[in-house]
């Protein structure tokens, strides 16, 4: 599954002992009306009785620049790194980070070793950049951005013909 390209997100949820974090690509909308997301976390993370006992989770989509807070919650911590957090409604949230989500806990599903839990959407707030992205076990970055927001700039309009030249689609 490591060839499927995902950005990288900061699960978070509220603890008595402060906000417990967790990197995760393991994230997805499911629908719009209601507002609901969905998390796949093991069920030996920490993370998971966490999320049980909170009832609500945070999702922050990570920026490019944002790698450090990416490894810092993925099991090699960073003394000398101070994430910094929003606040929504008891829900922790990076800040800084490109889209911030904050959900309640509506139902868990079993899945394998996974539990997926869905979330039905509290706060959405989404500011601007690039995004940290993890494809074939490395971060990565994108060149560019598109050159036209509405389609991607790799598509050209034309089906390529390994037997002769470009034809139009």
């Amino acid at each position: 599954m490591g060839r499927f390209a995902t950005g990288i997100t900061i699960v978070s949820t509220p603890t008595p002992a402060g906000p417990h974090c967790m990197t995760a690509n393991g994230f997805m909308s499911v629908s719009l009306a209601p507002a609901l997301v969905v998390v796949s976390i093991a069920k030996r993370a920490k993370m998971h009785d966490f999320l049980l006992a909170s009832g609500v989770y945070g999702v922050s989509v990570l920026a490019a620049d944002q790698e450090p807070v990416s490894k810092h919650f993925s099991g090699r911590p960073d003394p000398n790194l101070r994430p910094r957090f929003d606040d929504q409604s008891g829900v922790p949230l990076v800040a800084g980070a490109l889209a911030q989500v904050g959900a309640e806990i509506v139902d868990a599903h079993p899945a394998g070793d996974h539990t997926l839990f869905l979330g039905q959407v509290r706060h959405l707030a989404d500011g601007v950049g690039e995004p940290l992205v993890f494809h074939a076990g490395r971060y990565r970055h994108l060149l560019s951005p598109a050159a036209d927001s509405e389609y991607s700039d790799a598509w050209s309009g034309f089906c390529l013909d390994p037997f002769g030249p470009p034809s139009a689609a």
